[in-house]
């Protein structure tokens, strides 16, 4: 009998931290509960080799974290850790929007619209998560297009907890008005605006994500009230 190799799991393992990962972002696993391997093993129809292979990977990201007698739990995000992700994320965006104003193609412009045609249809169907998906793809294609490989990589690491920063958008309008400002700003090939623009659009995002978690608590607050026991 052939014996597999520790690699044999590791597509899966990706397969699974990928759509866990999704689940967080899109709120559907809620901060500070439970991600138990059995139950995702069994809603996945995998064994619990490749689902605690991808608990670990989403720990190593950020987005999960691991407690003594509790197991995994979904990432509970502080203000704190919001500005440290703003911190990270004003720095990052800035430089890869003006690199993208100096460096961007035709055809990465059309790239670029194309997020930007999909945020907008999501937006104007009031499809929450769709409008969010495209926004955090657009930011992805500029990250592409500064065509800069440490800056990537850089995003490659954080890219979890970024796409879950852009995911704390409630007003989606008024984000679809900043990229649609931060495209122009690109398409002119104005390195200077882009990256003021896209300073104000990280603070605007922190405004969000900060107005999102308050949101949450107090909901949780009030389920936890003895009038709603």
């Amino acid at each position: 009998m052939a014996v597999r190799s520790a690699d044999t799991f590791r597509p899966e393992a990706d397969r699974v931290a990928g759509l866990i990962r999704e689940q967080i972002i899109d709120g559907i696993r809620p901060p500070g509960s439970r991600l138990v391997e059995r139950e995702i093993s069994e809603e996945m129809g995998v064994s619990r080799v490749p689902v605690r292979d991808a608990l670990k990977m989403l720990i190593a990201e950020g987005l999960a974290v691991s407690r003594p007698f509790a197991g995994a739990l979904v990432w509970q995000a502080t203000e704190r850790d919001i500005d440290d992700l703003i911190e990270v994320r004003s720095g990052l965006e800035t430089l890869s929007f003006s690199l993208a104003a100096r460096r961007a193609t035709i055809s990465d412009l059309a790239e670029l619209s194309a997020d930007l045609a999909r945020e907008r249809r999501a937006a104007q169907a009031g499809d929450v998560i769709g409008a969010r998906h495209a926004a955090a793809d657009f930011h992805a294609t500029v990250t592409r297009i500064s065509a800069n490989q440490l800056l990537s990589e850089l995003y490659r690491v954080t890219d979890g907890r970024m796409r879950w920063l852009l995911s704390q958008h409630d007003d989606l309008g008024a984000m679809l008005t900043e990229h649609e400002s931060l495209f122009q700003a690109i398409a002119d090939g104005d390195e200077k605006r882009a990256g003021k623009t896209a300073q104000r659009h990280v603070k605007a995002s922190r405004k969000a994500a900060v107005a999102h978690l308050a949101a949450l608590v107090a909901g949780s607050d009030r389920r936890e009230s003895p009038e709603h026991v």
